[in-house]
């Protein structure tokens, strides 16, 4: 009998041994798996047992190579540890490389404020002051990507390129600097300008995309993580500068603006006009007015109609859950929910709250807002009748104190607050910072405040804008936003002496209405004209404007 031949009895044998094993298993298993009326005896011993009777595989024999070609060959390939070894790599850099907001951070940088690093760009600038001018690389492909979503500014700028609209404009803006603000300013450039930019809020700066805008040689002061001090430094940094004076403003919130006035008054001499895009700052804007102290005209972008329904209604419907989800892991269905404000940004997070279940409330000040809510199904309420026992609350008002150190102090453990306005006074957190309470941080952006009773607050990003701190908003609905910026910067430094006055003015509704039709091709939308005798009845020019100037 051949070796072959008693090998392969030697195998069935075995076979047949590790079948009769696994048979038994089987039955002593199935023995487990009794009727709902039968009872279980068997413990967990014997469970354990159960499963562990289970035969183990023999060993592999040696892999025998033909030549020393072959071996070479297989060992290219990483063995089991070393996959696993380089599994575990990847999925420890993908979480140390972003931040909750999709921002890359180098932590050997991170003790070191950037005023105390000296840097230089590649073409031996240093006019700026970034986290790490060196991560402009990763900064860029976030630009490139956002800009793929934003192809509405991007034709904007194709189309005036050319002509250079804001040839000799000198912008100063203080905005969110993220990738899509990145496409804005550098499509203000490509316009012609030149820009010095500041962050306006410490948490939602994209460290690497502001590398990028250093590189590409824009004066950019702004790194996340920013002390008050820095705010304002940065700020200063961009208005107080030699050899360079600015003649626009682009701001968001209305501290640069505010700024200006205070320190650098005899600036607002050469400022032609300012653009405002948040409530906060359109309110200090009419208080100037109002007061007979401003000294230019100033446009309202925040209320026009491509800013109210899109940014502030379709994008925060998305991101008010973007940026719960991420800092929280919260479970949205059945959660009992306040809502402070019904305007657009609130009705955006209401929608997309009560889409997953939960139960919102809603405060308001405005009967006709009010009004508004019950029809769309939601309670109005006081906070101080359902403080107690909501599990979240969200500021969308752009007020000051809507939540006060009271209401806080009577909320339940656990209470999620946050706040989805610009100002980050809606929530007042500086009565937060007394001895008896105990701050924790427990992950970016997210604080524990801690009772002596033992209760817990969850605070999100300090009371600031949630979803721009702890998150990313939409490219889509920012490139609506920024190419009303843009044409709002376009018109107001192009327009004739004596066109505006020292006034606050709403963005004219042609341009609110050439920024909509910019962005019908994403959706292969195809608008229908109006027939010579259509246009005659209604009294309306075929190519628009379509409303009215007070159509909101």
């Amino acid at each position: 009998m051949t070796d072959s031949i008693v090998d392969a009895k030697l195998e069935l044998k075995q076979a047949s041994k590790e079948f009769k094993e696994s048979e038994n298993v089987a039955e002593k298993y199935s023995a487990m798996t009794v009727s709902k009326n039968s009872d279980v005896n068997m413990n967990v011993g014997e469970l354990s047992a159960a499963f562990t009777a289970v035969p183990t595989h023999k060993s592999v024999k040696k892999l025998q190579f033909a030549s020393q070609e072959e071996k070479q060959e297989f060992s290219k390939f990483p063995t089991k540890t070393g996959r696993r070894s380089l599994s575990r790599s990847i999925s420890q850099s993908s979480t140390d490389s972003y931040s909750s907001a999709a921002s890359y951070t180098d932590s050997s940088d991170d003790e070191t404020s950037p005023r105390e690093k000296t840097q230089v760009n590649s073409k031996g600038s240093s006019d700026f002051c970034v986290k790490n001018v060196k991560q402009a690389e990763f900064g860029r492909r976030e630009i490139e990507i956002a800009e793929q979503d934003m192809s509405a500014l991007i034709s904007l700028r194709k189309r005036a390129q050319g002509e250079k609209p804001l040839a000799g404009a000198k912008v100063v803006g203080c905005t969110h600097i993220t990738a899509q603000t990145a496409v804005l300013i550098e499509t203000l450039v490509a316009l012609g300008a030149q820009c010095r930019w500041a962050a306006c809020n410490i948490y939602s700066t994209q460290n690497e995309v502001a590398a990028a805008l250093a590189e590409t040689g824009v004066a950019v002061f702004a790194w996340k993580g920013e002390s008050e001090d820095d705010f304002w430094w940065c700020i200063d940094r961009c208005v107080n500068t030699e050899c360079w004076q600015a003649n626009m403003i682009l701001d968001d919130g209305g501290d640069l603006t505010h700024w200006v006035y205070k320190k650098y008054p005899s600036v607002f001499k050469k400022v032609r006009g300012i653009v405002e895009e948040s409530v906060t700052g359109v309110h200090r804007l009419y208080q100037l007015s109002k007061a007979g102290k401003l000294c230019v005209p100033a446009m309202n972008v925040n209320d026009s109609v491509t800013k109210q329904k899109f940014d502030n209604l379709y994008c925060c419907r998305e991101s008010i859950l973007d940026g719960l989800k991420r800092t929280t892991d919260v479970m949205f269905g059945g959660k009992q929910v306040v809502v402070c404000g019904y305007g657009e940004v609130g009705k955006g997070c209401c929608t997309a709250l009560k889409a997953l279940g939960a139960i919102v409330c809603v405060t308001e000040i405005d009967p006709i807002c009010a009004l508004q809510a019950c029809m769309d199904g939601f309670k109005v309420v006081k906070l101080n009748e359902v403080v107690r026992q909501v599990d979240m609350v969200i500021t969308c008002t752009g007020n000051k104190n809507v939540v006060t150190r009271e209401q806080l102090d009577r909320m339940k453990n656990g209470c999620i607050v946050c706040n989805m306005g610009h100002s980050n006074t809606e929530i007042d957190v500086a009565s937060l910072r007394t001895p008896e309470l105990t701050w924790e941080r427990v992950r970016s952006q997210v604080d524990h405040v801690i009772w002596p009773d033992g209760k817990r607050v969850i605070l999100l990003a300090e009371g600031r804008l949630l979803n721009l701190s702890c998150s990313t908003v939409p490219s889509f609905v920012l490139s609506i936003t920024a190419t009303t910026q843009a044409l709002a910067l376009i018109e107001l430094y192009n327009a004739p002496d004596g066109r505006y006055r020292q006034d606050v003015y709403l963005l004219p509704k042609k341009m609110d209405e050439y920024v909509a039709s910019l962005h019908l091709p994403n959706f292969d939308a195809h608008l229908t004209e109006l027939s010579d005798e259509q246009a005659k009845y209604m009294g309306l020019n075929k190519n628009g404007p379509f409303k009215p100037n007070y159509y909101r």
